[in-house]
């Protein structure tokens, strides 16, 4: 009885220790796992789109984890390409566990059903891997029944409207019209201040021995019809012969004495005609200031000797036309200097317009063009 005591408490304590070391397995070989998934976002997509290959792997704190890696349009397998990778994340699980993830985006221009091989990864230098997957590519399907449905490739078209690329173009508009208002402006204030109109007098110069001759006949008639005292008679001779040496001789004979004009013909005429002259002077003065009386004879050979002096000294000269424009009052100046200012403006105004809708015309033709 005793002995089958011990040996059930014998066989019961056995139990328990394989008991006891079959969980310690199961639990050190559950901690110890190192467990690697994949899985697609899509298992089915049309030529040229893009899906998802998610790759995680849980292993313990410490480890060392490499994930494999793919260069920009690297090629999974044959037919598949990896447009690009993720840089990867880590997640706490707790226990001393962590989760490690990378994504890869996937595309195909084939179709085809491909196998996705199971992607190793390395944790602590020895391979783990996870499970393959089949990624269905389809193309897109096509009418050929009805190909007038089919349209050409369009161009690639940009912004139609930048606004760094036209505001230029709106500001200098804007002034274009600006200058167009100021060129209606003064065109109107030009329409209101009317031009001068200058009129010039055509003047007839007549020769200086045809005027002394026409204005001693005139005094010769007018003697004889008016029977003009004598000294009215000598004053207007003298005025005459003098006006007469003015313009023939060059010097103020209307300023001087008789004696100072006789001392100046002295050097240039005959003696003969200078002493004509001085006694015509002297009988001239004898009246205007002596009250001294002449005879009727003695008026005519002093106006006989005025006629031989100028037919003696007269001078090849014939008669011109000379345009004579009269002189403009301080208004009318002022007003004239106002046009051609009024006009300076329109012309600047007038050109700036023309240039700015040039360039502005070439501008919008290159945007556009």
């Amino acid at each position: 009885m005793l002995d089958c005591k011990m040996r059930l408490r014998h066989n019961i304590f056995h139990l328990c220790r394989a008991t006891f070391l079959l969980v310690m397995a199961w639990l050190s070989t559950s901690v110890s796992a190192q467990t690697v998934e994949q899985k697609l976002d899509s298992l089915q997509l049309l030529i040229g789109q893009q899906t998802t290959l998610h790759l995680s792997v849980s292993a313990q704190k410490g480890q060392k984890i490499v994930m494999p890696s793919f260069q920009p349009s690297q090629q999974l397998i044959p037919g598949v390409e990896v447009v690009e990778q993720s840089h990867g994340d880590t997640i706490e699980l707790g226990g001393q566990r962590i989760l490690v993830r990378r994504d890869y985006v996937l595309t195909s221009f084939d179709e085809n059903v491909y196998a996705i091989p199971a992607l190793k990864v390395k944790v602590n230098g020895k391979d783990y891997q996870g499970n393959p997957l089949a990624l269905k590519v389809l193309t897109v399907p096509v009418d050929t029944v009805h190909p007038n449905q089919f349209y050409p490739p369009k161009d690639v078209q940009d912004n139609p409207f930048l606004w760094s690329e036209w505001s230029g173009i709106f500001w200098l508009s804007i002034l274009m019209l600006l200058l167009c208002g100021s060129f209606y402006y003064l065109l109107m204030r030009l329409r209101q201040n009317k031009p001068i109109v200058i009129s010039f007098r055509i003047v007839k110069r007549v020769p200086a021995h045809e005027k002394a001759l026409s204005e001693i006949n005139v005094i010769k008639q007018q003697r004889t019809e008016n029977h003009e005292s004598q000294k009215e008679y000598y004053t207007r001779l003298t005025d005459t012969l003098r006006e007469y040496i003015v313009n023939r001789f060059g010097f103020n004979a209307m300023e001087m004495t008789s004696g100072e004009i006789i001392q100046r013909l002295q050097d240039a005429g005959d003696p003969k005609m200078i002493d004509e002259l001085k006694q015509l002077f002297r009988t001239a003065d004898l009246v205007k200031f002596a009250k001294y009386e002449t005879l009727i004879n003695e008026n005519d050979a002093n106006l006989v000797n005025a006629i031989n002096f100028i037919d003696q000294t007269k001078t090849d000269e014939v008669p011109v036309e000379e345009k004579i424009a009269p002189s403009l009052t301080e208004q009318d100046k002022k007003a004239q200097g106002q046009r051609k200012f009024l006009k300076t403006l329109l012309w600047v105004s007038g050109l700036l317009v023309v240039a700015i809708i040039l360039y502005v015309i070439y501008e919008v033709y290159t945007l556009v063009g």
